[in-house]
């Protein structure tokens, strides 16, 4: 089987994870610049790793109301839309508190570490999606 690739995506930063080629786990992979190259990067990442799709996580209010940020999302999608590339949404409320948690009872600092951060939240909404598909 194919991985799958993990996005959260940030105005500065875009944290990445990869499944297993089984597609049961997410471990954080990396973080890359939101820059003019971000979907070159991430092609480039899809294609040395053998991924089939991506899962991006989808900011919402807490009261699930869609935000600025859902819509710079929602353009991020488009432009992987445009390049052929599968892309599943995936609820992130909470995933950046999440991951921070994390870090922190491994007794990790986070306070200069956000892009560790992006990196496990995109693990936390990758895990979410897999699970999602175990059904």
């Amino acid at each position: 089987m194919q991985r799958i690739l993990g996005i959260d995506y940030g105005e500065k930063r875009v944290g990445l994870a990869l499944s297993d080629p089984l597609q049961m786990f997410a471990s954080p992979y990396k973080t890359i610049p939101n820059n003019p190259g971000l979907i070159t990067a991430i092609q480039t990442i899809m294609n040395e790793n053998d991924v089939a799709c991506v899962a991006v996580g989808l900011p919402k209010g807490m009261k699930g109301q869609e935000t600025a940020q859902t819509q710079n999302v929602y353009r991020f999608v488009e432009c992987l839309n445009d390049q052929d590339i599968t892309v599943n949404l995936i609820d992130e409320r909470l995933t950046s508190v999440s991951a921070k948690k994390a870090l922190v009872e491994q007794g990790i600092k986070t306070g200069h570490n956000k892009g560790l951060i992006d990196q496990t939240a995109a693990a936390i909404i990758l895990q979410q999606f897999l699970d999602s598909q175990k059904g």
